[in-house]
């Protein structure tokens, strides 16, 4: 068993070295990876981000809007420098939310057909 031993050693002390140039082939794989990464997750996040702002830019007086919790009310006043909106969502229903929990804009067919659901 002891000779064994001995042969196994002195056949893994005869391995080949290993060449600098080889150790880079184990980072294009990673490298590979974090590009992909890259263009399929950071990008479109980015992109998301402007879109939000340029929807949170373009907010003005009678917007009907949905925040984050769900409430749809209308834009009744903006206040810049608060970063502070305030909601009309009744006739004597007023709520202050920040800016930023204002997720969607409802558009003229969506606010329409609520009106018409009031109405009926």
């Amino acid at each position: 068993m002891l000779a064994t031993l001995v042969v196994l050693a002195q056949q893994s002390g005869d391995a080949p070295v290993q060449q600098p140039g080889s150790s880079l082939g184990m980072f294009v794989p990673l490298l590979f990876i974090v590009v992909l990464g890259y263009f399929f997750m950071i990008r479109p996040m980015r992109r998301q981000e402007q879109q939000r702002q340029a929807l949170l830019g373009a907010l003005k007086k009678n917007d009907r809007v949905v925040t984050s919790g769900g409430i749809i009310g209308t834009v009744a006043a903006i206040k810049e420098k608060e970063d502070e909106v305030t909601l009309k969502v009744d006739d004597n229903v007023r709520l202050r939310v920040t800016r930023s929990s204002i997720v969607r804009i409802l558009g003229g067919e969506e606010s329409a057909k609520e009106q018409k659901e009031a109405g009926a």
